[in-house]
């Protein structure tokens, strides 16, 4: 292993991932019934080889290929004088290997129609390939909300998982196109774990029975302190009235939305500011616009803590703006003044293209002033 090291490391070669769950138990347990014509064959393979070497002194090699073309019946007929006591030895060895090519294909028959082996080998396919991804979401629950959430999550490149006890779900993920996705209870051990949710960014859930948003809450914030997860897990859900809304936030949701006030809202801001609604509908809800807003934390040993922000030269370099800072205590400032003071784990609203906006973050987290600033 020390060894082919550098050689992986020089042709950047990596370790797959494994899932928490491989269901080989499974696997293997659908492969057993093929272990009896499996031992067959090698019985018979070494008992005609055998009889070939006693009966009629047949070389080791001459002696299994004998028994091969024998036992598979492929009539290429003696490969060196047999005696007739090596013709019933043969003609006893072609009627073996009938008997067991017909067990064989009963069994295999048999496993075929049952379909467990082929729902087995798919759903195993599926969890190595959620094992790969990393910085997912895992998407609870299938509905009407469920289908539009991953219509976007699609359009922006986002991977996410989709998890449901159903058993309708693969005809389900077909037709709304749902890369992954995994039939098991959202907030049970078997769905975070073979959601790999570990490897995961968040969680959105979307049950329309709030008792199920609790669950999965509950479940991610404790699987979270059991793995001593560094980052917390950005758990979204949603809520039909603002009780549950209060709930879902006090047992760990960072987000909850109600599809009723959204409504509201947004009928609201096209009657008041149509114009205004139309500007973000056409720049900041959808992909692949020439404009962008995201929010950059800046660290403790960020070099702009404690800079004003026109030290930052944002505009200049990234063609980013700031137009707002949440402080740490949660108090925001809009359009916040050049001379303003950057705290530490305060957060930038910024403004841009996607690339200025990426670009920006890289400067936001350098820990010295980059060079391209000091000749600002």
């Amino acid at each position: 292993m020390s060894a082919s090291h550098p050689i992986k490391k020089f042709f950047n070669w990596r370790i797959a991932p494994k899932p928490h769950i491989t269901l080989n138990d499974e696997y293997y347990t659908h492969l057993a019934p093929f272990r009896l014509p499996l031992i067959l064959t090698v019985l018979t393979m070494l008992i005609g080889t055998l009889g070939y070497m006693a009966i009629d002194d047949f070389t080791l090699m001459n002696a299994i290929y004998q028994t091969g073309i024998t036992f598979t019946t492929v009539g290429y007929g003696e490969i060196q004088p047999i005696s007739d006591m090596g013709r019933i030895f043969t003609i006893t060895l072609i009627i073996f290997g009938f008997v067991v090519f017909s067990i064989a294909v009963g069994i295999i028959a048999e496993v075929v129609k049952k379909g467990d082996f082929q729902k087995t080998a798919k759903e195993r396919k599926m969890l190595y390939e959620i094992a790969r991804l990393k910085h997912h979401f895992v998407v609870c629950y299938h509905n009407e909300f469920t289908i539009e959430v991953t219509k976007q999550l699609r359009a922006n490149h986002i991977p996410f998982v989709v998890v449901d006890p159903r058993e309708d779900l693969e005809e389900i993920a077909k037709k709304h196109r749902y890369p992954y996705f995994v039939t098991a209870e959202a907030h049970t051990e078997e769905g975070i774990l073979k959601s790999h949710l570990s490897s995961a960014k968040g969680v959105i859930s979307l049950a329309e029975n709030v008792a199920d948003n609790i669950a999965v809450i509950a479940s991610a914030r404790l699987y979270e302190s059991e793995i001593q997860r560094g980052r917390k897990y950005l758990i979204i859900a949603n809520a039909q009235n603002h009780e549950d809304k209060t709930k879902l936030l006090k047992l760990g949701a960072n987000k909850v939305v109600s599809a009723t006030t959204l409504m509201a809202q947004r009928i609201n801001a096209m009657a008041a500011r149509p114009d205004m609604e139309n500007l973000l509908q056409e720049f900041l809800y959808k992909k692949d616009t020439p404009l962008d807003m995201e929010e950059a934390k800046v660290s403790k040993s960020s070099w702009l803590t404690l800079k004003k922000i026109k030290a930052a030269h944002l505009r200049d370099i990234a063609n980013v703006n700031i137009i707002g800072i949440r402080q740490k205590d949660g108090k925001f400032i809009p359009m916040p003044k050049g001379d303003t003071i950057i705290m530490p784990e305060s957060k930038l609203l910024l403004i841009g293209t996607s690339e200025g906006i990426y670009r920006a973050k890289k400067i936001i987290r350098k820990k010295e002033k980059p060079q391209e600033l000091k000749y600002i």
